[in-house]
């Protein structure tokens, strides 16, 4: 089978090759491969800033939608012709995750799924609804669930409170959509007015244009009313932490998600006290609050933002776009 394959640090070292197709062992399944999406963290993988010690050669990316064609011995939740998502992180079922559990994931401890065929065990893939295209559905593993986890999972997200997201990529817009579709305001910025436009559509309550307001977080509080945003989805990172805890309501919480902007962070420790606010650090989620995420995403039709759609053989394309930005998620189908 064909699979996109990283054979060094960096996006060059990227190559389309000719490898075995796997065989599912005990409790695994073979999916073939339908469409997948590229994450923020795709970068990270190929720049050898997410995993340093990166075993070369490994087939990249972790969101995937398939057919199963194949089972394996003792493999019970799913049957052929079952249509699946993947789970982010592959040993993380459920509950509060142990450190490794949170540290094996597709394209970065075992083979990603940026090929033709896939291997993974029966406890890292979820149905997927049948509402949804396979390129809907392969946008929704990484992004989405990394939003619901976030806002609804752990933050326990209700009708009236305040959302602010950041930017317009996978997650911010995954999140506009989840605190739009559960009744909460939304506050939404962004350096592109054409972009806070089109987040309008899709339930943006208030826009911010940070670019010509550097300090969004007076212009939050602000529309807020002085009494600060309830949740934040950070992710940006670096000097954005500060400004976020600033644009907190009381008891607000802050859910870290993303290090465009860096790795470290200076923190207002005196106005996270006073304002008993929560910083939270957010890696995905497990397999259950996948599952819980498309029955919601299911009961409300909730259709996710496509930027573009590239074919298997421009991959290369679509990580060049991963470069640029994308509003929304960038797909990649790998069958017609």
């Amino acid at each position: 089978m064909k699979a996109w394959q990283l054979q060094a640090f960096g996006r060059e070292n990227l190559s389309l090759n000719d490898i075995p197709e796997p065989t599912p062992g005990p409790s695994e399944a073979l999916v073939r491969i339908a469409s997948v999406s590229l994450n923020y963290r795709d970068k990270l993988i190929y720049d050898g800033l997410y995993n340093p010690d990166l075993q070369f050669p490994i087939t990249q990316v972790a969101d995937a939608v398939g057919e199963i064609v194949a089972l394996g011995p003792g493999t019970t939740r799913f049957k052929v012709g079952d249509r699946v998502v993947t789970n982010y992180c592959t040993r993380w079922i459920d509950g509060a995750p142990q450190f490794k559990e949170s540290l094996h994931t597709l394209g970065n401890t075992i083979p990603g799924a940026l090929a033709e065929y896939l291997v993974l065990s029966e406890n890292a893939l979820a149905a997927v609804p049948a509402y949804l295209t396979d390129d809907e559905a392969a946008s929704i593993p990484c992004a989405g669930l990394t939003a619901w986890y976030a806002l609804v999972e752990r933050g326990g997200l209700t009708a009236g409170q305040t959302v602010l997201l950041q930017g317009t990529g996978g997650v911010s817009l995954f999140g506009l959509q989840i605190a739009a579709a559960l009744g909460a305001t939304t506050i939404l910025t962004s350096s592109s007015d054409e972009k806070l436009e089109r987040a309008k559509s899709l339930g943006a309550h208030h826009t911010i244009n940070y670019r010509r307001t550097p300090a969004w977080q007076d212009e939050a509080l602000a529309l807020t009313g002085q009494k600060g945003v309830d949740h934040i989805l950070e992710v940006v990172g670096g000097a954005s932490v500060a400004r976020s805890v600033d644009a907190l309501n009381a008891s607000g919480q802050i859910s870290v998600i993303g290090i465009i902007e860096g790795f470290e962070s200076t923190i207002p420790l005196f106005g996270l006290i006073l304002k008993q606010a929560v910083l939270r650090g957010i890696s995905v989620g497990p397999l259950r609050a996948l599952e819980r995420m498309l029955h919601k995403f299911d009961e409300v039709q909730l259709h996710p933002v496509i930027d573009t759609v590239y074919s298997f053989a421009e991959a290369r394309k679509a990580f060049d776009h991963l470069e640029r930005g994308a509003f929304g998620k960038i797909v990649i189908r790998v069958r017609e």
